[in-house]
This record gives C-alpha cells, sequence and structure tokens, in this order.
C-alpha cells in the first residue's frame, strides 16, 4: 500500500466508471476523484453511488455544474437558479456532499457577450457556488475552464474569488493560453491551480516523436515519455494537482510513480522564453 498522494487526481472524463480503476486509485494512495454532472451521458454522480458508496467516502471527490440535459445533447447555462439546484442534484445523486463543486466552462456562455453583460453573467454563477458551499452543500467551490481567454475579457477582480482554478496544463498548451492563465490568476486571486488534460486529449503519437525527459532532473531512473509528459505538466501551469482520466490501473500505478521525479524548473524556464520569443519573432 502506497501512501496518499492527493497531487494526482483520477478524472471521470472518458471514464466507464468500473469500480475496478477506483479500488486501484486507492491502493496506490490516489484519493481524489473528479467527476462532473454530465459525464457518462448526465448518469456520473448516480452510477458512482450505485456501484461505489462504499468507496466514496474515502476520497475528496470533485464534480462540476454548468451543463444541463437539453434538446438533442446539453445546453449550457450559467444561471444561479440554476446552478444552486445542480449543487443540491449532485449531492443527492451521489450519496454525500461533494468537497468541491467547479463551475464548468463558463466561458461557453461568456463568448460573444460585452465586458459588462459578461461581469454580471458570471458573478452570479460565481455568488451561486459561494451560497452554496457557505450553505454547506460543498466544502469549496471552483472554476473550470477549457479556455480561459473569455474569462480574462470580463473583469474578475470584484468577484467572489474561486477555492479553485482549474485549467489546461502540460508542454501541449500554448502560450496564449499559459498567459491567459496567469492574467487571470493574478487578478481573480484563485486558491489552488489544478491542471487538466496534461496529455492533450490522449495524443499519444506526440510523444513518439518529442520527448519532455530533458525537462526531468536525472535520474529518470527509467521513466517513459508519457510519464515525463505528466510530471511536467504541473509546471505548466504551476499547479498543485493535476486530473488524468485513466480506467487501466497499470497506467494508473505508472503515473503515481513519476510523481517522485523532480522536475527542472530551470528547463521549463528557458522552454517558456523560448515559446514566448518564438511568439514574437
Amino acid at each position: 500500500m502506497h501512501g496518499a498522494d492527493p497531487r494526482l487526481v483520477l478524472g471521470l472524463h472518458r471514464s466507464r466508471h468500473h469500480r475496478d480503476i477506483l479500488t486501484a486509485a486507492l491502493h496506490l494512495g490516489v484519493t481524489a476523484l473528479d467527476t462532473a454532472a454530465p459525464y457518462l451521458g448526465f448518469r456520473s454522480h448516480t452510477v458512482l453511488a450505485e456501484t461505489a458508496a462504499d468507496l466514496l467516502p474515502k476520497f475528496t471527490l470533485s464534480t462540476k455544474v454548468g451543463f444541463f440535459p437539453g434538446d438533442g445533447g446539453a445546453e449550457h447555462s450559467l444561471d444561479p437558479g440554476r446552478l444552486h439546484l445542480a449543487v443540491e442534484k449532485a449531492a443527492r445523486e451521489l450519496g454525500r456532499e461533494p468537497d468541491t463543486v467547479l463551475l464548468h466552462n463558463p466561458e461557453r456562455s461568456l463568448t460573444g457577450l460585452s465586458s459588462a453583460d459578461g461581469h454580471s453573467l458570471l458573478g452570479g454563477a460565481c455568488t451561486a457556488l459561494a451560497d452554496a458551499t457557505r450553505e454547506g452543500l460543498c466544502r469549496a467551490w471552483g472554476v473550470a475552464s477549457w479556455n480561459p481567454r473569455p474569462l480574462g475579457m470580463v473583469r474578475v477582480d470584484d468577484l467572489p474569488s474561486p477555492d479553485v482554478l482549474m485549467i489546461r496544463a502540460g508542454l501541449l498548451v500554448g502560450i496564449d493560453l499559459l498567459d491567459a492563465t496567469a492574467a487571470l490568476r493574478n487578478a481573480w486571486q484563485a486558491g489552488e491551480t489544478w491542471g487538466m488534460s496534461p496529455f492533450g486529449g490522449g495524443n499519444g503519437e506526440v510523444w513518439e516523436a518529442f520527448d519532455p525527459r530533458p525537462f526531468l532532473r536525472p535520474p529518470h531512473d527509467g521513466l517513459s515519455r508519457m510519464q515525463a509528459a505528466f510530471r511536467t505538466a504541473f509546471h505548466l501551469p504551476s499547479a498543485a494537482a493535476v486530473a488524468v482520466g485513466t480506467d487501466d490501473p497499470g497506467h494508473l500505478a505508472q503515473l503515481v510513480r513519476a510523481l517522485g521525479a523532480e522536475v527542472d524548473t530551470a528547463a521549463v524556464s528557458q522552454y517558456l522564453r523560448a515559446l514566448h520569443s518564438r511568439r514574437q519573432s
């Protein structure tokens, strides 16, 4: 049995939600679990409760709200009333209050709005989640954004400050997105930063052509390119945790092992400078 390491979050985005991956995660010391209301065809919460009710109390659990069943698929909404009801529903379906509730991709409803209208809409949504936290429906709240650039067009410094900001992380994240994340974090004074999608949506072919192991301090102890990419993602941008999805206990074990590697922060800084120089040329 390995010691618990909260830095790795098991994400359920493309997961089949089988019990064996949850038991394997606990055995490996992975005690953080991330899901969302629309995952598994809007059945993620209920399936987790049905198949692993006894395991869920052993995890710190985060979920996301903002997408709702609609005609022909999912619709996005930042309506405060709908969000508050969604947090209540998540707790009922899971059979427990989630530790963290994240506003799911708010940029979907902000894109195309004026700065003033976006500010009002995002402010109401953030207030709804902050209120839900104060009411004990969850322990913390935050924002999960696939593309934080539209959020940067909205003045956020006077909005409720999220406990968590979850964004894309890793070597496949472009410099424009990394800069937008840095600006948003500074303006919003968010608490922790969590990364997600460290492999760029499962694009394994990239790592056949590119070796990220030079971003690790030697010795690498036989770590693979994928392991190096995952470990480096904690610094692009700087993140307290990184969520990764897998249904393979062996893959999860490899990622846990990668956490013991040390990242060469000087190499990461040099890489970022090169990206900035390339953009300016």
